[in-house]
């Protein structure tokens, strides 16, 4: 089964000129959410992890499934104002603006082994903002886990020093 197949391109969405990756079609098919996963699986050094980090919110639904797998917790990270206790931030740059995320200061130990996940790898803004967030929490980022990587942005660049895994890229 190819992936690709299930990820469907949006010319000028949010705004013009941007090309979105909407991965809503793959995640309609029961068979390619599960090879995913698998897929996911297959791809990590090692399963010995104690969370799963999503980001907000299209990398919620394989962190959820991962975290569920790895038999790991599930960390939430959100948009500022979304999280109801004490938060850490971190302001980054995407490729159409700026933004915040916020992760729960408890959310990890000191030492935690964690894994990253999002749906969409581009300029490497977001996961950067994320892996800081994590190590002020003070966990050990495992592997940055992405379903789609658009290469031609270059993200993998943020984040050179972690492990960085993807399904499906674009060139």
């Amino acid at each position: 089964m190819q992936l690709e197949k299930y990820v469907r391109n949006i010319t000028d969405f949010p705004k013009k000129g941007v090309s979105y990756k909407d991965i809503t079609p793959l995640l309609l098919d029961p068979q390619a959410m599960n090879q995913a996963v698998e897929l996911f699986l297959k791809n990590l050094p090692h399963r010995n992890l104690d969370k799963v980090v999503g980001i907000e919110s299209r990398g919620f639904f394989f962190a959820t499934l991962l975290a569920d797998k790895l038999k790991a917790g599930f960390i939430p990270v959100r948009k500022p104002g979304k999280l109801p206790h004490r938060t850490h931030s971190e302001n980054y740059d995407l490729e159409y603006g700026s933004d915040t995320l916020e992760i729960h200061e408890d959310a990890i130990k000191k030492g935690e082994k964690i894994l990253l996940h999002d749906d969409v790898l581009a300029t490497g803004g977001t996961a950067a903002a994320t892996c800081k967030l994590i190590e002020r929490c003070g966990g050990e980022i495992v592997q940055c886990n992405f379903l789609v990587e658009l290469e031609f942005l270059n993200g993998r660049a943020r984040l050179e020093k972690y492990n960085v895994s993807s399904l499906i890229q674009y060139s």
